[in-house]
Formats: C-alpha cells, structure tokens, sequence
C-alpha cells in the first residue's frame, strides 16, 4: 500500500474562515456555548466511568475538543471523550496504568494519522453495519453495567471487570442498597427523561446535575443524617490549573504489549468520528473529508495523552447539538472548547457537590441511547448471515473484550465480504456453440460454433484467491472428460490477484503436459498487465491471448481441428 497523490490534509477550519461573517460568528457563538454546556456533564461523567478523575474528563474535552474542531475534516464535528471508549480504557488502566494509556493513546493518534495519510478515510465506511450495532450495543450494556454500584450506593470496592463476575457481585450485595442514594438516582434519571419532552433544547443531564446537586445539598444542612457519595467526596478537591504537557517513554516491549489496544483505539475513534460526520453531512449537506477528518483525529489523540487526557473522537450527540442550535463551521466547537476551559478554571469547586448517584443516572441514559435496541430488533429481520455476526460481535463485546471484539469483527467483515464477492461470482462452462453477446446490452446476438474437443469457461467476477480455488476445483472435475483447447473467457473479472495466478499458471503447465491448448479470451489492460508481469503471458504465448470471444473460439477450432 501506498500514499496514492499527495497528502489529503486540508481543514475545515481554514476553508470556513476565508468567508466568514459577523452572522456566522453569532450563530456558532450561540452553538458554542449552549454544546460546551451540554459536554460538561458528558465529560466528567466519562471521566469518572473511565477509571480517572473528572479533571482528565474536562482536560480531554477543552483540549481533545479544540483540536478535533480546528483540523477535522467536518465543518460541524465536536470531538471529546465519548462513551465508546470507557471500556477499553477502564481495561487499558487496569492492565497498564494512566501511563500505559498514554501510550496507546498516543500510539492510536499515530495510527490514525497513517490511516488518513493513506487515503482510508473511505474504506473505514465500508465495515458492515452488523458489527458496528454489535459492539455499540455490547459497550452499551457494560456502561450500564459500570453505573450500578452508584446508582444504588452499593459502596462496594474492587469489582470485577469482567461482566459475569461483576453482576454476581452486584447480586450477592443488592441487599445494602441505600435508599436515599437510589432516590436521587431516581429523580435525576426522571429529569433526564422528562426534560427533552418539555423542550428538545434543554439539556436533560445538565439541568438535572443542577436541580438534584442542589436538592442534595439543601438536605443535607437540614437532615445531615442523609448524605450521599459527591465527587469531591470521592476524588477530593480538585486542581483548576490546566497540567504543563509531560513526555512518554516508548520501548519495544510497552509497544508490543500496547499495540492490540492502540489499535482498538484507533478504529472505534474512526469508525465513531466518521459514523458521526457521516449524520451531520446528511442534515447539513456539507461533506466530510475523511482523510483530513482521521489525521486531525490522530493529532488530537497523539497532544491530549501528553496533558494527562484519554481517548478523543467525534461524539454523534454533541455534533447533533451543535447543528440544531446553528453550529455550520469549527468556530462553534472552537467556542465549546473555550467554555469547558472557562467552566474548569472558575467552577471546579461547585463540581464538586455533584452527587456520583447523578451522574451514573446521566451514564444510563447514555447507554440506553446508544444501545440502540430498536435497531437490533430491525436487523433481527435480516438474513442470518447479518443477525450471526451482530451477535458474535456483542457477546464478545460484553464477556471478553472490546479488543477482542473489533479484532474478530473485522475478520468477520473480510469474510463475510469475500463470501458474498463468491456467492456473486460465477464459473460458466460452455461447449458445442455460445452466445457472444450474452450478459450484454446488445440486441444482436451473435452464436458462435464450438468445434468438438473445446470447452469454454467464464469466468464472471474478481478472479481471487476464493474463485481460484473454485476454478481450479471445477479444472480437476472435468479431468475425465479431457477436451483439446480450453478457452478461459475472462471479460468480467475486473481484477486477478496472485493465488489466481499462481493457479493459473499450474493449469496452464498441466494442461500442456496433457496436451490441451489454453486460450485466454477478453483480458483487461489491467488483468493483462498483471500476468505480463507474472510471465504469464510467455507461458501461454502472446498469440493465446485474444481480445475476443469470436477470435478465441476461431482460434480454438483451428487447434482442435488439427489435432
């Protein structure tokens, strides 16, 4: 693989800012800050379920956001930390530490950079929507999975990450609930629910962070003996000094050790940044250039790590935001940047009364919107191949790993894709007479005679190494019935790979140590080329090769009759 043309690298921040105007800058300014309002919750509360403080959180979001905005190739996308990657960071830490994520961090940042440079913006589109529902599901039920021991103030400690050991936990111990504590959950879960009905504006989780914070904290100077877990309770008091950058030490063996996860990293943030500017194209007719969208990405995730943050991609519900509320340029994710860093430098102590059985309530709701359980009772109404692997893809999500997980699901992909490129393609035998025009537009048709002892196979769709093996089966099955000339008619096969060849070349060895003519018939350019550089083509001798079906089978008569 190369870098085909020059380097796709143009963002959309400079494109916007050539015509921009004081009626743009109004409509982002607004944009702006009622997102960076909307991402506070967001960003702590995935901090906090990530396994860091709700600092890195913030840090993430003003840094990860900014950054993601300014060389993103989406004039509307907003970047942060995002519920996708909890998991795998809450497994990175407890593997390898907050060091160790920086590194895989830093290391994904790379491998999205490589991914834009060459040119795969496109291709990442491309992964089946099954598998994509799968994991989101899976990562959604481990979400809420992680949000059960606040919710309920359980107070347990040391839970298992592992699914099945971590809710045979949670019900040995359901008989310490906190009631009080499940009651604020409870409240701040209806507010979240209630609030988009009253106005699909307001945000749900921020107005119920303020309402129940400050419900709790009205209760506890009247009734002190009703207390629950607050961050500041959990976390401490928290710096407001944003952190001076710190370098990372790679060696071989952090790397190799890391690189699994890095790369987890690296194709959920893309496939997550692009699904996300793939919906905001669709609603404001703009479009994404991906390249630049997966190297924006990947600088983002190669600084954030250096502050301390965690994984950054494009967040679905904090671009819709943006867009209902007049975002159309990176002005406006610049601007929720901006208030995050302005929300952490003055407000960090009033963060810190907010209940952690609130934020686990704006956690469910989250993983309940991306669970997307209407979407995975629809795809159980498709063919069985598709309902397979969606859910091979989210058991393994939810008991194993979401390494585990990509890695297998985008096996699944490639085989399901060749399986339906051979379920598509075909091997055609023809003897005695053929149409010419058949499997064309024209209306006249010409039928061509095939002497005795000529057999002709077509070949219709890429010759790979799937429908080499195909081939060449069906060559070893017709041994019995040895025919003079074979005529391999390749005018649909767009592409040869090398197994194909390689096949290729053996039958056309075996068949002249039997005697038996090969003559190729309506070879590509390109085809072409490939055996030219194979030596295909003096193995069969340049005059074998027709353009032609009419001269291929003229030419197969003549050799048949002769013999």
């Amino acid at each position: 693989m190369r870098v085909s043309g020059s380097i796709d690298f143009h963002p959309k921040s400079l494109g916007a800012l050539r015509h921009y105007s004081l009626a743009k800058f109004k409509a982002d300014f607004v944009a702006g800050i009622v997102v960076g309002i909307v991402a506070l919750p967001l960003a702590i509360a995935f901090g906090i379920a990530s396994g860091v403080s709700p600092t890195i959180g913030l840090i993430t979001a003003i840094i990860g956001g900014f950054m993601v905005s300014a060389l993103g190739g989406n004039t509307v996308q907003i970047g942060g930390p995002t519920g996708a990657f909890i998991v795998i960071v809450y497994n990175i830490i407890a593997q390898f530490g907050l060091t160790g994520l920086a590194i895989a961090t830093c290391m994904a940042g790379v491998i999205l950079v490589i991914m834009g440079l060459f040119h795969l913006g496109t291709v990442i589109k491309f992964i089946p929507y099954p598998i994509v529902v799968g994991f989101t599901a899976g990562i959604a039920l481990t979400i809420f999975s992680t949000q059960i021991n606040d919710f309920f103030g359980l107070g347990l400690k040391n839970i298992p990450g592992e699914f099945i050991p971590k809710w045979g936990m949670y019900f040995r111990n359901f008989g310490s609930v906190d009631w009080y504590t499940m009651a604020v959950g409870l409240v701040s879960l209806i507010i979240i629910i209630v609030t988009p009905k009253i106005s699909p504006k307001l945000p749900g989780a921020l107005i119920a962070i303020i309402l129940v914070t400050l419900g709790v904290y009205v209760v506890q100077i009247y009734m002190p003996e009703y207390t629950v877990e607050t961050i500041g309770k959990r976390f401490g008091n928290m710096p407001t000094d944003l952190p001076m950058p710190h370098g990372l030490e790679f060696n071989m063996t952090t790397i190799n050790n890391l690189l699994p996860s890095a790369f987890t990293i690296a194709v959920l943030g893309a496939i997550e940044s692009l699904l996300s500017a793939t919906v905001a194209d669709g609603i404001t007719g703009s479009r994404t250039n991906s390249n630049t969208e997966l190297i924006g990405q990947g600088i983002a995730n190669i600084t954030v790590p250096l502050f301390g943050g965690i994984p950054v991609t494009g967040a679905i519900a904090r671009t819709m935001t943006n867009i209902t509320n007049g975002g159309r340029t990176p002005v406006a994710g610049i601007i929720h940047a901006i208030v995050l860093l302005l929300i952490f430098l003055f407000m960090m102590p009033l963060i810190n009364l907010v209940p952690m059985t609130c934020l686990a309530a704006v956690l469910m709701v989250v993983a309940y919107n991306m669970s997307g359980w209407r979407t995975v009772v629809g795809i159980f109404h498709a063919p069985k191949s598709d309902i397979s692997v969606l859910l091979v893809t989210f058991f393994l999500t939810v008991i194993f790993d979401l390494t585990i997980a990509i890695e297998i699901g985008l096996l699944l992909a490639v085989v399901l894709f060749l399986r339906r490129v051979m379920e598509n393609s075909e091997i055609k035998v023809y003897s005695e007479q053929l149409d010419a025009a058949e499997g064309t537009d024209l209306s006249q048709h010409e039928v061509l005679k095939v002497a005795k002892g000529v057999s002709v196979y077509e070949i219709d769709g890429p010759f790979f190494f799937g429908i080499a093996t195909k081939f060449d089966e069906l060559m070893r099955s017709a041994i019995q019935n040895k025919p003079k000339v074979r005529i391999i008619r390749m005018r649909k096969v767009p592409f040869i790979d090398s197994t194909a060849i390689h096949n290729l070349e053996i039958l056309i060895k075996s068949s002249h140590n039997e005697g038996i003519a090969i003559v190729l018939s309506g070879v590509r350019p390109n085809v072409r080329q490939s055996l030219i550089n194979a030596n295909v083509e003096k193995l069969i001798g340049e005059e074998n090769i027709c353009d032609h079906i009419s001269k291929a089978v003229k030419m197969a008569n003549s050799i048949a009759e002769k013999e």
